[in-house]
């Protein structure tokens, strides 16, 4: 035995518990094979293509240096269908990282080929072309959306990409700006 009092010791294996829970361990699904199709608000792997995701200081880092191109990932909700014809509707705002460029729909499982050159044509004109330009997605905390975009960008050859799996939820709750943002605009 420890000779620390029962009490103690299950408080003890207690905190231990609490903590490994909440630093992400007990949570991170592994990475599947292909694209996320379903489920992309849910726990999500703490890589992408076996690249450990970004924290949230490293985001920031990158971010102040200007050393990377942002990309917001979340979808955009459409005007709804059943609106009568004159009802004025306005989408929600997003605020992301200042700085950032808002692809929104591109981060799901399989898109339509519209949507996968939107996605290139986007990411080229950002990059210049170069390829090797330093790229981080995001969106929410636990989406899969920004995965999928960052393991797109990486099957479609750009070879530095990084994951910010937190998104504007944890850069928000770490006091860092955000930016009301228009989307690229769309086909």
């Amino acid at each position: 035995m420890t000779g620390l009092p029962r009490p103690l010791l299950r408080l003890g294996v207690l905190l231990g518990l609490v903590l490994w829970a909440t630093t992400g361990l007990a949570a991170s699904p592994p990475e599947p094979a292909g694209y996320r199709t379903s489920d992309y608000r849910s726990p999500v792997p703490a890589t992408v293509n076996d690249k450990p995701v970004l924290t949230t200081q490293q985001a920031a880092a990158l971010w102040r240096d200007h050393a990377a191109i942002f990309v917001d990932t979340l979808p955009q909700a459409p005007r709804p269908a059943e609106l009568p014809a004159g009802t004025i509707w306005h989408s929600k705002v997003r605020e992301d990282i200042p700085g950032s460029i808002w692809l929104p729909d591109t981060g799901y499982g399989q898109l339509p080929a519209v949507m996968e050159t939107y996605f290139e044509d986007n990411l080229r004109d950002a990059t210049g072309g170069d390829r090797g330009r330093h790229l981080v997605f995001y969106c929410l905390a636990n989406c899969w959306m920004s995965w999928n975009a960052a393991k797109r960008a990486m099957d479609l050859g750009y070879t530095l990409v990084d994951w910010y799996a937190g998104g504007t939820d944890e850069w928000a709750a770490q006091g860092l700006p955000v930016e009301p943002r228009e989307p690229k605009p769309r086909p």
